[in-house]
């Protein structure tokens, strides 16, 4: 128990820049507090002490704003960041590393008894307001963009974003999906519908940014090129008049 909290902790440093300290996870990470609160109603759901595991998550519920059905199956270092609004159904799965933003739904599409929630696999990350929905599986180290609503299996790696979530395939795309990462706003995605003005506009913004940052990498190679030029240039010139390097040194 003390392991797990502590990979907990550790996640939580390791995916959430805000994080300062150990007693400000304790205190005030809500995503933290659910998870510990399902710990213990998981482990009574599966003794079939039912009714107490559904008071215990509902009392989770109502002191963190996250409803985890206490039959779901959450793996180590999982992350829900803010957490308000999340809601997993009893027959989810989620494996190890994932990461959810606030208002996820990991739901089902029928009202028939069995499985009939989504599997993440490991180190799944859903961007904030996604609805994942019916028993469909999440491939290892997919990205689902914010306010996507999946339907469908998403494979290993992929990216989907939109309503209905459509996977990333493009390499221009992909390569767009990559910059928006290093500026801090991948995980919470943008729609993929051309009629979007503001979703059109994100993606123009990131491209010329794409751009200006490869013309200066350009333009700094070029730059080292040139000085590695004059530094040998002047090497061969005070070697072969070594009085004008004396003159230097006099200077």
């Amino acid at each position: 128990m003390v392991s797990r909290i502590r990979e907990d902790v550790a996640c939580i440093f390791e995916r959430d820049p805000a994080a300062h300290s150990k007693w400000e996870i304790y205190t005030s990470y809500p995503g933290f507090h659910a998870l510990l609160v399902h710990r213990l109603s998981h482990a009574l759901w599966m003794r079939g002490l039912r009714t107490f595991a559904r008071w215990v998550s509902h009392v989770g519920r109502f002191l963190t704003g996250i409803e985890i059905h206490p039959g779901a199956t959450i793996g180590r270092r999982v992350f829900i960041d803010h957490g308000m609004g999340v809601v997993i159904g009893e027959t989810a799965e989620i494996g190890d590393d994932c990461t959810l933003y606030h208002g996820v739904t990991l739901g089902g599409t029928t009202w028939n008894k069995g499985k009939r929630h989504p599997t993440l696999m490991p180190g799944v990350v859903i961007g904030a307001g996604a609805k994942i929905l019916g028993p469909i599986v999440i491939g290892e180290g997919a990205k689902i963009g914010s306010n996507a609503v999946v339907v469908k299996d998403v494979p290993a790696g992929a990216t989907a974003v939109g309503i209905p979530a459509k996977i990333i395939e493009s390499a221009h795309e992909q390569a767009r999906e990559e910059h928006a990462a290093k500026l801090g706003f991948s995980a919470y995605g943008l729609s993929s519908s051309d009629d979007d003005p503001v979703a059109q506009a994100i993606r123009g913004l990131t491209d010329h940014t794409a751009e200006l940052e490869q013309k200066v990498a350009e333009l700094s190679a070029a730059l080292d090129d040139l000085r590695r030029r004059e530094d040998d240039a002047r090497v061969v010139a005070d070697r072969s008049d070594p009085g004008r390097l004396r003159k230097v040194v006099d200077k």
